[in-house]
This record gives C-alpha cells, sequence and structure tokens, in this order.
C-alpha cells in the first residue's frame, strides 16, 4: 500500500514538468521570427515583366537594313552580313538538289577552269584543301567529276567535269539565277557592272596586301 502511495505520488510530480517543458518549447517558436517568402522571381515570369520594359525593348538591334545593319554600318560588316544572307538562300535553293554551297562552287570552278588541281581548287572556291579533299571524294563517288594525271607532273591530279556533272551543274545554275536575280532587282547594267568592278577590286587588293 505505502509503494502504491509513493508511484502515485511520484508521477504526479513528474507530469508537470512535462507540461512546462512543451510550454518551453511552445514559447520558443513563438519567439522564432517567420521565414520570409523568397522574393525570387522564376526566368519565365522575368521574361514577361521584361518583354514590356520600353528601356529593354530600345537595346534589341535593329532588323538587315537599318540602323548599322543599313546604309550607316561598316563596309566589311555590310559585306559579310550580305554574303552570309546571300549563302543561306543558295543552302536552301540547292537542297531539294541534295548539293551543298561548296559542292556548287567546286562545279562552277571546274566548267570555267577545267584541269585544276585540289590545289588550285581550293585557292579559287575560298575553301580548305581538307574540305576540297573532301568534296572532291564526293563529287567523284557520284559521278560528277574526273581525275586525269597531269601530262608532265603526273603526281598531280588534274579534275574535270563528267557529262553527269554537267548536267547537274546546268540544274544548280538554274536555282541560283533566282536568287540572282533577286540580287540585281533594281541595279541598271551599268551599276551591276560597278559593283562587280568593285567586289573584284577589293578582292585583289586585300589578296596583295
Amino acid at each position: 500500500m505505502a509503494r502504491k502511495i509513493r508511484t502515485s505520488v511520484k508521477s504526479k510530480l513528474r507530469r508537470p514538468r512535462k507540461t512546462a517543458a512543451k510550454k518551453s518549447k511552445k514559447a520558443a517558436a513563438a519567439k522564432k521570427p517567420a521565414r520570409r517568402k523568397s522574393s525570387r522571381k522564376g526566368p519565365h515570369l522575368r521574361r514577361k515583366q521584361n518583354a514590356g520594359d520600353p528601356v529593354l525593348a530600345m537595346i534589341r538591334p535593329p532588323p538587315p537594313g537599318e540602323g548599322k545593319r543599313g546604309e550607316q554600318g561598316h563596309l566589311a560588316y555590310l559585306l559579310r552580313q550580305a554574303q552570309a544572307a546571300t549563302r543561306l538562300t543558295l543552302e536552301r535553293a540547292l537542297t531539294e538538289l541534295g548539293v551543298t554551297t561548296p559542292q556548287f562552287v567546286v562545279l562552277t570552278m571546274l566548267r570555267a577552269y577545267p584541269g585544276l588541281s585540289g590545289a588550285d581548287l581550293a585557292r579559287v572556291a575560298l575553301l580548305t584543301p581538307q574540305t576540297v579533299g573532301v568534296i572532291i571524294r564526293n563529287l567523284e563517288r557520284d559521278g560528277a567529276i574526273l581525275k586525269t594525271p597531269h601530262p608532265i607532273h603526273g603526281r598531280v591530279l588534274q579534275w574535270t567535269l563528267t557529262r553527269r556533272g554537267t548536267v547537274l551543274l546546268d540544274k544548280c545554275r538554274r536555282h541560283v539565277q533566282a536568287v540572282e536575280r533577286r540580287l540585281a532587282a533594281g541595279l541598271s547594267a551599268s551599276a551591276q557592272a560597278t559593283i562587280r568592278r568593285w567586289l573584284a577590286r577589293v578582292a585583289a587588293h586585300f589578296q596583295q596586301a
């Protein structure tokens, strides 16, 4: 009986301690400052907000033909811009024939100057010897060009168009002529001649320098 009384007394004495501990935990939790919500915004939301920002809109570059991409631009940049646009248009025009722009250039140069070596082709086509080597192998495999040894320097191989290569080049020319008509639109014959002379002079001048 005495043991039961002692046990009940002990348990009664312990209970308030647990309650006090819980209260102290609650008080400590109440003192902790509440976490602030992050003010960081996702990239998608930032892009949406920036889209309507007039300052950022002013930073966007103008389209080709305006500002520094037009008559106010530097000649070297305008040449590069025109070349890039023309090359992209040529690539699209030749895609259906399965011919790349470098391949078309090589075929054109071989018609103009039959018997060129690989090194000479690289120079006139404005391509690296490695690129021309790949092009020559592909065109030869397709039967578009034929190699013959040089009459004097037997180690040097000369390249000429085959009948098949000539037919392929004629098809390419029809597609390319449409692009050239767009290039010459609005230009008189004398203006075209002036532009050709200027472009040729630029190339000759900088090659000598």
